[in-house]
């Protein structure tokens, strides 16, 4: 083996060996989350706030959500509820820009632009956390039944719910 073909080899098991550590085994995958909001801010990007809502912890980046397309946004289910693919919690916070503008930005914005585009830091009435998307062949159909039959404050375990007074 030349010294070349043993710096390739070498090259190649180090990507091997990086690849393994970047996907670990066992992690289950995302979790099946469903909203719905005070109002319709399903086009707008969400954000994620810190616990006393002062500072943005996490935010997409405009070139994720350009990569991801429609699919960014959420899923339309019955009765006003929306089904998650950007990874909202319960400190969610909606800015005042479309995906669409978003994603064809250069850069993210600055932290203080972006809190000073917030729309609504509390748009939730309530968020479901359904289990694993796996688990559901169709996710989309599966929870539109579950909102049918009223079921789903139930079989889905309840994040946040506004008390109704």
């Amino acid at each position: 083996m030349t010294s070349k073909t043993a710096g390739i080899a070498a090259a190649i098991l180090t990507c091997m060996s990086i690849t393994a550590i970047a996907q670990p085994v066992g992690v289950p995958g995302p979790h099946l989350l469903v909203y719905k909001t005070k109002k319709n801010f399903k086009k707008l990007v969400p954000v994620l706030l810190s616990e006393d809502g002062k500072r943005i912890v996490t935010y997409p980046a405009p070139q994720d959500l350009a990569a991801a397309g429609k699919d960014a946004m959420p899923v339309s289910l019955k009765k006003g509820y929306l089904m998650d693919n950007r990874g909202i919690g319960t400190n969610v916070a909606f800015l005042n820009i479309s995906y669409r503008k978003y994603a064809h930005m250069k850069e993210p914005l600055s932290q203080e632009k972006m809190m000073n585009m917030i729309k609504c830091k509390d748009p939730l009435e309530v968020l479901c956390d359904c289990g694993l998307r796996s688990g559901y062949p169709n996710p989309e159909a599966a929870v539109n039944k579950m909102i049918e039959d009223g079921t789903l404050l139930q079989r889905c375990k309840v994040l946040k719910q506004k008390s109704s007074k």
